[in-house]
């Protein structure tokens, strides 16, 4: 498949993965056939990593909270910053990890059930890694997008009204 239909293919992925083989291939034009080897292709090749539905967890639990948290390192070169985030990506609660450029190494994104659990996480488990100098938790307070996804979106229809 050629590179700039791939692009396509990939956009349409990642927009909405629910739709069929068949609803991939008719928008590029292209055969189903060809569609599902590059699918294949992409999952064998990691460039695909996984499918995810966005939930809004907070319409469905009373007990949840989530936290940016930025982890400050002990400088030890490029392996230091590998170690420290194999470690680290390897605890349940910790749903994203960022390696960013700025006064903080790292960029966490956490989800318990409440600040004491994620309090605890972070002054057991973060803490406790010898390289971690320090952390700064943000609590996340509402969400207005995620993902490109527009959480607030009303039901509305936007297009004016006409009558005659």
């Amino acid at each position: 498949m050629e590179q700039k239909k791939r692009k396509q293919l990939l956009k349409l992925i990642e927009s909405d993965c629910r739709l069929s083989m068949e609803e991939y291939a008719i928008m590029l034009g292209e055969e189903v056939q060809i569609i599902i080897a590059e699918i294949k292709r992409l999952e064998q090749e990691k460039i695909i990593c996984g499918y995810r539905a966005l939930i809004d967890w907070d319409k469905v639990e009373d007990d949840w909270i989530e936290a940016l948290v930025e982890v400050q390192t002990i400088p030890k070169g490029e392996e230091g910053y590998r170690e420290i985030a194999e470690r680290v990506r390897k605890f349940p609660e910790v749903k994203s990890l960022f390696f960013v450029s700025g006064r903080f190494d790292f960029i966490l994104l956490l989800q318990g059930r409440n600040i004491k659990e994620i309090s605890k996480f972070i002054s057991t488990n973060l803490a406790s890694i010898p390289d971690v100098s320090g952390t700064q938790t943000h609590f996340v307070l509402d969400k207005y997008k995620e993902w490109g996804i527009d959480l607030y979106q009303s039901d509305s229809d936007p297009r004016i009204q006409v009558s005659l």
